[in-house]
C-alpha cells in the first residue's frame, strides 16, 4: 500500500527554481534515504510531503488516516513540562485507559456498581494489555536511555534542555508514538556513536515506513534499503544501502559516458559524410542525413542521449518538441561539438593537503597522563601510555561530553595535563581543525580569513582559491558571522589546506558537510602523507582512515586503545559483549536466588506429578475393580477368561509402579 505518492512536484522561490519533475512513491515498508548536495531542497521536499510547505506544481496523494511522525533538524520544543511528560504525549491513549481501569477497580468494590464495572473492566484490560499498556513506562525509559539521557534528566523542564537534547526528546516521543511513516531530517546530528548504534538497532525492528535525510553514511548503510538521489531535475532511484548506491552510481556514470561518447562519435562520422557529399553526386543522401542530424541534435539537447536509445521518431516526437527546420552544416557541427556530458556530478570541493616536511617516525608519546581541568578536582579520564607513529591515523571516540576535545587541546598544549607528560616528536608542523571553528574571526570576511594565513596571495588568487571550496562571486566578501555551519566548515578546511602541516588534529571535520564533500575529504585524507588524530562521530570516515581506535570509557574514567580498523574494533566489542552476556547468565544460574527459583520450580513439578499419579491410580483401580467383577462370574470362553486375567495382572503392575513412584516423590 502506498502511504504517499507524488507526481511532477516542483518548488520555486520567485524566479528561482529549487527543484522540478520530482515523482515518488512511499510504500508501507519503505526504508528510503534522500541524498544530495546541501541546498538542493531535501528538507523542503520533506516539508512539502507532510503538508508543512506548499509545492509550486505537481500533485500529492496521502493515504487516508495516515499517521505521520516528523523530526526536523532543530526541534522547536519549549515549555515548562518535563522530558518525561513530553514522552507521555506519545501514549496519552494508554494513560487515559490506565486511569479508566483504576476508576473501574474502585467501582468494583461498590456492590451497586460492581456488575457493570466488571463487565467493562475485562475487555478494557485486554485491550490495554494488547497495546502495551503495562510496559509503556519501561519503553519510555529504554528509549530515553538509548538516546543518551540520564535518569536525572527525566524530570527536567524541556526549556532547560540544550538544543541537541530537545531534538533528541522529540525523537524519543516520535519513536514511542509508532507512526505509519517516520520522517527524520538529520536524526544523528546530536547523537554520539552509542546512541546512533542504539537507533540503528531500534529502526531495524521498526514496523512502519521510514524516510530519512542524513549525511551519516554508516547509518544509511545499516538502516536503508533504497536511496533517492536528488537533483534540480528530479529523483533517481538506487536499490540497496549507501555503499551499494556508491557502486551503482559509478557504474551508471560510466555507462552514460560510454553511451554519450559513442553517440557523439557516430554523429560526427555522419556529419563528415554530409560535408564530403553535400555538393557532390550524393547530394540528396547528404541532405537527408543533414535533416536527420538536425532532428537528432535537437532531441539530444532536449532529452539526452539515453532517452533516444531504442526509440523510434514517433516515440521521440511525443517526448519532445522537435522542429522540422534543417540546420546548416556549420550549425549542426557547432551543436554536436558543444554537446555536454550527461553526467551531472554535484559541485565538489577541491582540497589539497600537503605534508611538505617529513616528521620524525615517532609523532606522539604519552606517559601516565590524566586529562581534565584543574578546578574540577578530579580527572575526566586516565590514558594509557600512547604511541603514534608517522602516517598513522588514530580515531578518538566516546560519548558526548566525555572529554574528546579536551584531550586534543591537551595534546596541543592549550590545556595542561592533570598528571603525566605528553611528548611530541621532532620536525612537526601541527594544524588544528576546531569543531566550533573558534579560530574563525566572526568580524572578518572570507577574503580576510584567507589573507590571515596566506598574506602574499593576491585578491584574484584568493577568489580563485575560495572557488575551489564552493564560494563564488560576492560570497567571498561575506562576514564569517553570517555563514552557515556548512560554510564555516568549508572555510576552515580552506585555511587548513594552506598550512602544509604534517600532523593534523581534526575535531569533527565532517560536521555540516554534505555527502559529496564528505567523500572528497575522506579521499584527500586517505592520500595525505602526514599523521592524523581525528575526533569524529563519522564511522564511515573512521573505518576508512583509522589504524588505531582510542575509546574514552566514561564508566571507567579511562581511555582504551585498540590497534586496527574500526570494523575490527566493532567485531571485538561485539565478541566481548556476547562473552559478558554469557558470563552474566552463568552467574545468575549459580546465584542463590536462581537456585531458589529452580528449587521452587522443582517443587511445583513434584506436586504436579503427585497429583497426576493419584489421578491415574484412581482411574486404574476403577478399571481393576471392574475386571475383578468380570472374573467373579467368568465368561464360558476360556480364551476370553485368559485375556481378562492378563489385563488384571497388567493393571495391577501399573498401579504398583505408580505407587512406587508416589512413595519416592514423598521422600
Amino acid at each position: 500500500m502506498s502511504l504517499i505518492s507524488a507526481q511532477n512536484l516542483s518548488k520555486s522561490f520567485g524566479h528561482r527554481d529549487l527543484f522540478s519533475a520530482v515523482s515518488l512513491n512511499i510504500p508501507g515498508d519503505a526504508r528510503i534515504a534522500i541524498v544530495g548536495p546541501n541546498g538542493i531542497g531535501k528538507t523542503t521536499l520533506l516539508r512539502i510531503l507532510i503538508g508543512l510547505d506548499e509545492h509550486t506544481g505537481g500533485t500529492i496523494q496521502r493515504a487516508k488516516n495516515l499517521k505521520l511522525g516528523y523530526l526536523p533538524q532543530e526541534a522547536g520544543l519549549n515549555g515548562t513540562h518535563t522530558l518525561w511528560e513530553e514522552c507521555l504525549k506519545a501514549v496519552l491513549d494508554l494513560v487515559a485507559m490506565e486511569k479508566e481501569l483504576a476508576e473501574l477497580e474502585t467501582q468494583m468494590s461498590d456492590p451497586e456498581q460492581a456488575e457493570r464495572a466488571l463487565a467493562l473492566y475485562g475487555p478494557l484490560q485486554e485491550d490495554f494489555e494488547r497495546r502495551g499498556g503495562y510496559t509503556y513506562e519501561t519503553r519510555i525509559r529504554q528509549t530515553l536511555t538509548g538516546l543518551g539521557f540520564q535518569d536525572s534528566d527525566y524530570h527536567r523542564p524541556v526549556n532547560q534542555l540544550s538544543g541537541g537534547q530537545r531534538t533528541r526528546a522529540v525523537l524519543a516521543r516520535l519513536l514511542l508514538s509508532n507512526p505509519d511513516l517516520l520522517i527524520l531530517d538529520e536524526p544523528t546530528n546530536h547523537l554520539d556513536i552509542a546512541a546512533v548504534e542504539w537507533l540503528e538497532g531500534y529502526l531495524s525492528q521498526w514496523p512502519g515506513a521510514i524516510l530519512i535525510v542524513s549525511h551519516d553514511r554508516y547509518f544509511l548503510d545499516k538502516v536503508i534499503s533504497h536511496i533517492w538521489e536528488m537533483s534540480t531535475t528530479g529523483l533517481e532511484l538506487y536499490r540497496g544501502n549507501y555503499s551499494a548506491y556508491i557502486q551503482q552510481r559509478q557504474e551508471r556514470w560510466e555507462l552514460r559516458q560510454k553511451i554519450f561518447d559513442t553517440e557523439k562519435e557516430r554523429l560526427l562520422k555522419e556529419l563528415d559524410y554530409v560535408k564530403r557529399n553535400i555538393a557532390g553526386q550524393r547530394t540528396q543522401q547528404a541532405k537527408g542525413k543533414l535533416r536527420r542530424l538536425s532532428r537528432q541534435v535537437e532531441a539530444i539537447d532536449s532529452l539526452g542521449t539515453e532517452a533516444l536509445l531504442n526509440k523510434n521518431w514517433g516515440e521521440i516526437s511525443t517526448l519532445a518538441d522537435i522542429s522540422t527546420h534543417t540546420m546548416s552544416v556549420d550549425e549542426v557541427e557547432r551543436r554536436i561539438r558543444s554537446l555536454r556530458s550527461p553526467i551531472r556530478r554535484p559541485p565538489l570541493l577541491h582540497i589539497n593537503l600537503n605534508a611538505t616536511k617529513r616528521s620524525g617516525e615517532l609523532v606522539l608519546r604519552t606517559y601516565d597522563v590524566d586529562i581534565g581541568y584543574q578546578d574540577e578536582g578530579r580527572p575526566l579520564f586516565h590514558i594509557p601510555d600512547l604511541v603514534l607513529r608517522r602516517r598513522e591515523c588514530a580515531a578518538i571516540i566516546g560519548p558526548n561530553g566525555a572529554g574528546k576535545t579536551t584531550f586534543l587541546k591537551t595534546l596541543l598544549g592549550k590545556i595542561p595535563p592533570l598528571a603525566g607528560e605528553v611528548v611530541l616528536g621532532a620536525s612537526l608542523d601541527v594544524a588544528y581543525f576546531a569543531q566550533a571553528h573558534e579560530d574563525l574571526n566572526p568580524d572578518r570576511t572570507l577574503v580576510e580569513e584567507i589573507e590571515s594565513v596566506a598574506p602574499n596571495l593576491l585578491l584574484a588568487d584568493i577568489r580563485d582559491y575560495l572557488a575551489r571550496f564552493l564560494f563564488s562571486g560576492d560570497e567571498v566578501f561575506k562576514k564569517v558571522s553570517t555563514l552557515s555551519g556548512g560554510e564555516r566548515g568549508r572555510l576552515a578546511l580552506a585555511k587548513l589546506s594552506l598550512t602544509d602541516a604534517n600532523l593534523l588534529l581534526l575535531d569533527e571535520p565532517t560536521n555540516h558537510l554534505d555527502i559529496p564533500s564528505q567523500e572528497i575529504l575522506q579521499e584527500v585524507l586517505g592520500e595525505y602523507r602526514g599523521t592524523i588524530l581525528i575526533v569524529s562521530h563519522d564511522r564511515y570516515l573512521i573505518n576508512a582512515l583509522a589504524t588505531q581506535i582510542w575509546e574514552i570509557e566514561t564508566d571507567e574514567a579511562a581511555m582504551r586503545v585498540f590497534s586496527g580498523a574500526y570494523s575490527m574494533y566493532r567485531l571485538q566489542r561485539e565478541a566481548e559483549a556476547n562473552a559478558e552476556a554469557e558470563m552474566k547468565v552463568q552467574k545468575q544460574a549459580a546465584s542463590p536466588q536462581h537456585r531458589t527459583a529452580r528449587a521452587t520450580a522443582a517443587e511445583r513439578r513434584r506436586r504436579r506429578r503427585l497429583a497426576e499419579i493419584e489421578s491415574q491410580v484412581h482411574e486404574l483401580e476403577a478399571q481393576l475393580a471392574k475386571l475383578g467383577l468380570q472374573l467373579e462370574s467368568p465368561p464360558p470362553d476360556p480364551v476370553e477368561v485368559q485375556r481378562l486375567g492378563e489385563d488384571y495382572v497388567e493393571l495391577q503392575s501399573m498401579i504398583n509402579a505408580l505407587l512406587s513412584e508416589w512413595e519416592q516423590l514423598h521422600v
